[in-house]
């Protein structure tokens, strides 16, 4: 068995020893902090994506994560505790197919959009009740789920019917009947 100091970066013998034991409980301590440096709201560190949505009333546009996989789709938008008005999250479903989402966990009243693969909202449910579990349907087939805040979709006359623009949703054309495309977009 060696009695000896121990060695290595952190001990320099005896007469360092108090040097040795500020360089560990740096060591510990930035190793900590660093380990718990995790941003306090997940949507600071996400890459938004550009979607709009054209209602009679106008085009809404939005700036939205877009949610690909399995254990993406099954968090969502759970422990968030706010969401600005311009964000929302977008679930994407290929093939587009009969989903249900409920709101386990999520403390946000959302507006639930589901959106068929031409870009046709088919249904929307309106302020939806934070932790329910209660299944809220899609309607139909749908390509993509958009939530946003709750209450925004009758603030901003969104309906079923009205248009989304989005890659996911390939070309799109955001105009109504009877109304003449705009040339800005």
């Amino acid at each position: 068995m060696d009695l000896r100091a121990p060695k290595g970066p952190f001990f320099h013998g005896r007469k360092n020893s108090k040097i040795g034991a500020m360089r560990t409980h740096w060591f510990v301590l930035s190793t900590i902090c660093a380990a718990v440096t995790v941003p306090v709201n997940a949507d600071q560190t996400q890459i938004y994506e550009q979607l709009a949505i054209a209602s009679q009333s106008g085009e809404r546009a939005f700036s939205v994560e877009v949610v690909r996989d399995a254990a993406q789709r099954n968090r969502g938008l759970m422990f968030r505790r706010q969401m600005s008005k311009e964000h929302g999250m977008l679930f994407d479903y290929d093939p587009p197919q009969v989903v249900g989402f409920w709101m386990k966990n999520t403390y946000i009243p959302l507006d639930i959009i589901f959106i068929a693969a031409d870009g046709r909202i088919i249904r929307i449910a309106p302020n939806t009740t934070p932790h329910s579990l209660e299944s809220i349907p899609s309607g139909g087939p749908a390509r993509g789920v958009l939530e946003i805040n709750g209450g925004l979709s009758a603030k901003l006359g969104i309906k079923p019917g009205d248009r989304v623009r989005h890659r996911l949703f390939g070309a799109v054309p955001l105009t109504y009947e009877g109304e003449k495309p705009r040339s800005d977009h």
